[in-house]
């Protein structure tokens, strides 16, 4: 069975535990770009109306272009790559599955959940890439006769994507719009591949699985290369800001989040969140703690104040 569920976020409970109100508290539990991509009103038709034709075939077009997807794959856009990953399941009859750990922990709740096995596998993979939460990037010789592909993190260095493997029989990619974009509340997701598979999952999805200000949204944001190269350079610069702040020994990660060696997680966290600054564990180590990147001069303010303390 999968373990138990633990995610980033969970502020409120850390509130509760520590105490402060919900406002005063910096989350660098999860690897959310802290400067979003700004949304800027919408026409009143993707609040009113509800999505057709032209508005998917948008989002897709754009999604093409920005992830460069090869002629022959199909696209199905989902409401957050959660959504797709619980659906995963129903792509194939029960079977075993190899899911590499320590990595995110919903693809093994959802294949277990529906019966399949999680363990050795030689013809059906999930490669979560690069790796949450230690950044490890695979190859296509990594993949099985089916593997999907969880992409969630990759758009902060787009050169390492598997997308060329999109055309392959048995091949998903997931993306998230939630992450590199830091739009998790918009809900918008990806599955990128094999036609015949991406069917199956269209077909449990729904005529209007998307809302339309997530079309808008996510189309816009899809075409504006110009913010996606900015982006990209603000969070490779945060990010070795981050790592000088904090002293510790990096484990890996992405420009999203950085993963350290500590000699005791839990009692550096607690030494943060008593400041209000809630963080990452996992239960699988005692020394591993995540941190996403602060996005204000006062959150770098407060994390380098609070590590100036530690000792």
């Amino acid at each position: 069975m999968a373990d138990k569920a633990d995610h980033g976020g969970g502020v409120d409970a850390a509130a509760a535990r520590f105490g402060g109100a919900r406002t005063d508290w910096l989350d660098l539990s999860t690897g959310i770009n802290p400067q979003p991509y700004p949304v800027e009103d919408l026409p009143a038709a993707a609040w009113n109306d509800l999505p057709d034709e032209g508005a998917f075939a948008a989002l897709e077009t754009a999604a093409r272009c920005f992830w460069r997807i090869p002629d022959g794959a199909a696209v199905l856009a989902a409401p957050g790559a959660s959504a797709l990953i619980a659906r995963m399941p129903s792509i194939a009859a029960a079977q075993s599955i190899n899911i590499p750990a320590p990595t995110y922990n919903e693809h093994a709740r959802a294949f277990a959940a529906a019966g399949w096995t999680v363990g050795d596998s030689a013809t059906a993979r999930v490669l979560v890439h690069p790796n949450n939460p230690d950044g490890r990037l695979w190859q296509a010789r990594d993949c099985a006769d089916l593997t999907i592909i969880d992409e969630s993190f990759c758009d902060v260095t787009p050169n390492d994507s598997l997308m060329d493997q999109a055309t392959q029989p048995g091949r998903i990619i997931l993306k998230s719009f939630g992450k590199f974009w830091g739009l998790a509340g918009l809900r918008l997701g990806f599955a990128i591949g094999d036609p015949a598979l991406i069917a199956r999952l269209a077909q449990g999805m729904g005529p209007w699985a998307v809302s339309g200000p997530a079309l808008a949204i996510g189309t816009r944001a899809l075409s504006d290369d110009i913010w996606a190269g900015a982006t990209r350079a603000r969070l490779a610069h945060d990010a070795a800001r981050l790592d000088a702040l904090m002293g510790l020994p990096i484990v890996g990660g992405t420009t999203l989040f950085r993963l350290y060696d500590t000699p005791d997680a839990t009692a550096l966290q607690t030494h943060l969140a008593r400041a209000q600054i809630w963080t990452r564990r996992f239960p699988y180590s005692d020394r591993w703690l995540r941190l996403g990147l602060p996005g204000t001069p006062q959150g770098w303010h407060r994390l380098e104040t609070a590590m100036g303390a530690w000792t």
